[in-house]
């Protein structure tokens, strides 16, 4: 399948996982507005447009953690990787919530200001030079104008007409989105309470989402420094090879490998699909096609071609087995590059075409 001749359609997997990001969300705004107003223990009584407003930002602030480790846990453990396949529906869920989270505060606390309650936001505190007061308001429109961006931007023709790099880069907002959400949260409800309970949970979800990310850093250099000693990488043992899958591979340079068993034969192509750098590595292989399985392209594992009269390429690379270890060369090949598979028990280097 290619955006060139079939959209991507929704499968099964997108509806479950929509589902139950669905049900997560509504059990979370039941649980904090009806459940838990006792626990919470607010310090003055408040109104129901302010819990409610705490309640949908509160949800934010945990999809937003959510989403910020799934990567890492993905990469430490590849139990997690169906979180990853759909994150994006996760983002734009998350704006939608964020985005009723300001507008209760706006319809609230702006609604009978002298000004316009939009221009209000910002100009109603200028107190920046100080923590007390600080104008949390700032932060949050901020991260919320991060989400939207992202959201907008989420959709596959973006990343077409931005290009996979550039679309990556933008989508990095999401670290400077979060950053300024725990600053939001931090100058602002967390001032206005004696209960430590909120203040628990913001400095847990921010040390899960940088101990994350520290993990996989680690984990990842780690197996860098490994290989960087010999100009072949080894990926693993022959026992370890499972017929009509693929074990993934850490090359020096930080791009993974996919080495595919098909038929008793070695081949090794990028992990990395050239649609939406989806783990071509977890695809099923089918008459010598692997399948993405983010969004269905399919390459051969041979020469990393899409079928005709698709167009889409990924690099090969060069498999060896070296006492009992399948081992890849890190050069990778030019996409499209035919490379003969190698037998599992072959020890000679195989044959590149061009």
């Amino acid at each position: 399948m290619s955006v060139k001749y079939i959209p991507v359609q929704w499968n099964k997997n997108k509806w479950r996982y929509n589902a139950v990001m669905l049900a997560g969300v509504a059990a979370f705004l039941v649980l904090f507005i009806y459940v838990t107003p006792g626990v919470l223990n607010h310090d003055r009584a408040i109104t129901p447009q302010i819990h409610n407003a705490r309640a949908f930002g509160a949800c934010a602030f945990i999809m937003l953690t959510v989403i910020l480790c799934i990567g890492p846990m993905a990469r430490l453990d590849r139990r997690f990787l169906p979180l990853l396949y759909n994150r994006r529906h996760f983002g734009v869920m998350t704006t939608f919530v964020a985005l009723t989270h300001a507008g209760y505060v706006v319809n609230w606390y702006f609604a009978f200001s002298a000004t316009p309650k939009f221009e209000a936001v910002l100009s109603a505190n200028t107190s920046f030079g100080q923590l007390a007061g600080f104008p949390i308001e700032a932060l949050g429109l901020f991260a919320l104008l991060c989400l939207l961006v992202l959201a907008t931007t989420s959709h596959d023709f973006w990343l077409k007409f931005l290009t996979p790099p550039v679309w990556k880069r933008l989508h990095y907002l999401i670290y400077a989105a979060y950053v300024a959400i725990v600053a939001h949260v931090t100058l602002g409800v967390l001032q206005d309470q004696q209960n430590h309970l909120l203040t628990f949970i913001v400095i847990a979800s921010a040390a899960c989402v940088g101990g994350t990310h520290l993990a996989a850093w680690r984990m990842d250099a780690a197996e860098t420094r490994l290989q960087a000693s010999d100009a072949w990488v080894t990926i693993g043992d022959v026992a370890q090879m499972r017929e009509g899958y693929a074990r993934i591979g850490l090359l020096p340079d930080g791009d993974r490998v996919a080495v595919f068993l098909l038929e008793g034969k070695l081949s090794a192509i990028s992990n990395a699909c050239a649609h939406q750098n989806g783990p071509l590595g977890e695809g099923k292989i089918i008459a010598c096609l692997v399948t993405c399985p983010w969004h269905g392209f399919q390459y051969d594992v041979l020469s990393g071609r899409s079928p005709a009269p698709f167009t889409e390429m990924v690099p090969t690379y060069r498999v060896r087995v070296q006492d009992r270890a399948v081992q890849v060369h890190p050069d990778a090949n030019p996409p499209g590059t035919h490379v003969d598979p190698i037998p599992l028990a072959a020890t000679p280097e195989p044959e590149v075409m061009t």
